[in-house]
């Protein structure tokens, strides 16, 4: 029970630091993110450039709902709509380097966490990350 809860700490601050660090950068002037598009913005960095189908897909909403979303971050620059190679009726969905420029910012830096760690440590810590995003994984709800 004891890992149960320490990881659900980890998590608990990781989160935490996450809105932080979100909300710190949300600017209420022209150009700047809200709340739903820095969202919106990191769900389609994390779905590896989507279609607005699949975008919509994953987060249930509609596909009017999810064009609304991409035109207004277009129109802000932080992603671009690139036609399919197979397929020029549809297009993916891609950041760029302004947002990457700004979800670099929201990234935690471990590389100072674990710096007094041995091989060993970093070893198993490396394990067990990869063990837990592969189970985590398999609960999202993706039509991959």
């Amino acid at each position: 029970m004891l890992m149960t809860t320490d990881f659900e700490e980890l998590y608990r601050y990781l989160r935490l630091a996450h809105y932080q660090k979100l909300f710190a950068t949300i600017n209420e002037k022209p150009g700047s993110l809200s709340a739903t598009e820095a969202f919106s913005v990191e769900v389609i960095y994390l779905l590896g450039e989507p279609t607005i189908g699949e975008f919509a897909d994953f987060l249930g909403i509609s596909q009017p709902n999810a064009s609304y979303k991409v035109i207004s971050l277009v129109s802000k620059g932080y992603i671009t709509k690139q036609l399919c190679e197979t397929d020029k009726r549809e297009c993916r969905l891609v950041v760029t380097n302004k947002f990457l420029d700004y979800y670099g910012s929201q990234i935690p830096d471990v590389s100072s966490i674990t710096r007094d760690f041995s091989d060993t440590e970093k070893s198993v810590l490396q394990k067990l990350s990869r063990l837990l995003a592969e189970e985590i994984s398999k609960n999202l709800k993706t039509k991959e």
